[in-house]
């Protein structure tokens, strides 16, 4: 796999993990105003956004285990931690909202 086709990987993770850590914070403002449906909503949209993401990475993956040759680069290593990072993220959220059911449920 050449430099630029790497690099192309890594943005369109970044790009895919990026926007479903927008929505993941749309759906935070969502819980704080009640709206539990639409911060539910949303962190299903997000998870969609991740999927792509993901699905960039196993094919990545995939590609090596393949045999393909691919020079990590930095960029890489950046696409990794945003996935990762919006992943976790949006666990916490899912947490964060069922918190926020139950106290309301009181």
């Amino acid at each position: 796999m050449n430099t630029e086709e790497l690099q192309m990987a890594a943005f369109g993770i970044i790009l895919s993990s990026g926007n479903a850590r927008t929505i993941v914070h749309e759906a935070f403002a969502a819980m704080r105003e009640g709206y539990y449906d639409r911060a539910e909503q949303l962190l299903e949209d997000a998870n969609a956004d991740m999927l792509e993401a993901h699905h960039a990475q196993t094919d990545l993956l995939q590609a090596y285990a393949g045999g393909t040759e691919i020079k990590i680069e930095i960029i890489m290593v950046h696409a990794q931690d945003h996935l990762m990072t919006t992943m976790t993220l949006r666990e916490v959220a899912l947490e964060m909202l069922a918190l926020y059911k139950k106290v309301d449920a009181k």
